[in-house]
């Protein structure tokens, strides 16, 4: 099953990549087609014109880059610190243990990854309905990425209009060598990243020493390149269309939104009429508003959007055209904020900051603040309270029930007992639920050693005298004990006929 779906998004990536390549130049395939037939041919994707933002400074770019900073210290750093003797954070599936710093969950701790899950979507929901797209603009891997590959692209290519020259320009030695030397550095920085996911599932410096000696897994292969290709290719050439086209959230993100959401707005009263002067002229004599219609804001989108048309989906709320528009505010001397964050009710109603402030506790983001907090709350108690082991019981189906010396009644058992601390641990055993019920250990001490974070198949034997209860099934209950809490587990003891 999990093959099929990988080889499923692995042809469909496939395809989306085709697709965007072929966007280029839609009708270049179907040209002789319709020559030699008279008949007018209609793609059925729009030619995508290349998009090359220009780079902009200012207070949100700077927060850009500390989140693109803060980000990737984590992703790349974290692999590398240590916790005890083991990887501080380390996926391990073959062993079947999570460990994050001083915990371990097993799979059976599966609630805990979707309280997770549920609590990282409720967060996203309530940013989304305070704060628009700005998870998009500022920490989503895929703006984070195309950030770093565009800052590649800067450093080699040039900044937009050379690269825009360089690409127009016919091939030559110069050109070859700085689109070789770009490519290079992209695969490579694509297949850290890709290695780097890896050593969250394979000890990071295990899998140093694997690549040293080319002694690395098919798996630990298959998908260091996998992330590492679906890196290069999203961040390096599929950029927008990620956001535009692939991506969910700019869909259904108009759920979240309402008249009080903070988005990137145009203030059409302060630009309109827009339209170039010279910086000295009295725009309001030639009835213009102050949008000196520079484009700027246009050019230095990364998803190539216009953002004086309005509010669009395709809008990540990244704020480069707000640095670019102060800017250029203050070099004509007009005041800043023709392009800033605000909302379409403070827009409307020319609401400062202050009463933009106050529309923050709505009703719709009480209630997932709400809502949040319980799921938050529940986690928490919940990793509080966990028992540090987990008990797991098999009954043997080989022997359901059979006869023994003294003339009683024995039912074997296998008790799967998982230390999820990182001491080795002592556990007693014990059962009740039938009168005479005995309990037999088959250890040497009658109790059960366990490891730190590891896991023993203990086998038991439960047995009753003949007669004292009637053939059927019987619950019980087993208790296992350790000086760090106690489980109790039921099952079921066997009587026949």
């Amino acid at each position: 099953m999990i093959c099929t779906r990988l080889g499923l998004l692995t042809v469909i990536y496939i395809e989306i990549v085709l697709i965007a390549v072929t966007q280029k130049n839609p009708t270049k395939q179907t040209g002789a087609l319709s020559a030699a037939e008279g008949e007018e041919m209609v793609s059925l994707y729009a030619a995508q014109k290349k998009i090359y933002p220009r780079s902009v400074t200012g207070v949100f770019a700077r927060w850009r880059w500390f989140f693109v900073f803060a980000t990737q210290l984590f992703f790349y750093g974290m692999p590398w610190v240590q916790w005890g003797e083991r990887q501080a954070l380390l996926f391990d599936l073959g062993a079947r243990r999570f460990y994050i710093f001083g915990l371990v969950l097993y799979p059976q701790d599966v609630i805990y990854l979707t309280g997770v899950l549920i609590i990282s979507a409720l967060m996203l929901f309530l940013f989304t309905a305070v704060a628009g797209r700005q998870w998009c603009g500022y920490a989503c891997p895929q703006t984070v990425y195309t950030e770093i590959y565009l800052w590649i692209e800067r450093r080699i290519e040039g900044d937009r209009s050379a690269r825009m020259r360089l690409d127009a320009a016919p091939m030559s030695m110069a050109k070859f060598a700085r689109k070789t030397a770009k490519q290079v550095v992209w695969i490579a920085f694509g297949l850290w990243t890709g290695l780097t996911l890896v050593g969250y599932f394979t000890p990071m410096r295990e899998l140093i020493g694997q690549v040293a000696t080319w002694s690395l897994s098919g798996w630990e292969i298959f998908w260091t390149f996998f992330y590492g290709f679906a890196t290069y290719g999203n961040a390096g050439y599929m950029r927008e269309q990620v956001c535009k086209y692939m991506c969910p959230y700019a869909r259904f993100q108009s759920a979240m939104f309402d008249r009080d959401t903070l988005i990137i707005t145009y203030d059409a009263k302060r630009g309109e009429p827009r339209g170039a002067r010279s910086r000295k002229a009295d725009y309001k004599a030639l009835g213009l508003g102050e949008c000196v219609n520079c484009t700027l804001c246009v050019q230095v989108c990364p998803t190539g959007i216009d953002i004086r048309d309005g509010l669009q989906y395709e809008c990540i709320s990244c704020a480069a055209c707000i640095d670019v528009c102060d800017e250029v505010m203050d070099k004509v001397g007009y005041p800043r904020g023709l392009v800033r964050y605000s909302t379409e009710h403070a827009m409307a109603e020319g609401w400062g900051r202050r009463q933009i402030v106050r529309q923050i506790l709505r009703p719709r983001v009480l209630i997932y603040s709400t809502i949040l907090g319980i799921v938050t709350l529940a986690l928490i108690s919940g990793l509080f309270l966990r028992t540090p082991f987990k008990v797991d019981i098999v009954r043997d189906r080989a022997t359901l029930a059979r006869i023994v010396e003294g003339n009683k009644i024995e039912n074997v058992y296998r008790l799967q007992i998982m230390n999820a601390t990182e001491q080795q641990q002592t556990y007693t055993l014990s059962a009740e639920g039938l009168a005479g019920l005995t309990l037999i250990v088959d250890t040497p001490d009658g109790k059960a050693t366990v490891g730190a974070a590891q896991s023993l198949w203990v086998p038991v034997r439960l047995r009753v005298p003949y007669g004292v209860d009637k053939p059927g099934s019987h619950g019980i209950h087993f208790h296992v004990h350790s000086v760090s809490g106690a489980v109790k587990e039921k099952s079921v003891f066997m009587v026949p006929k």
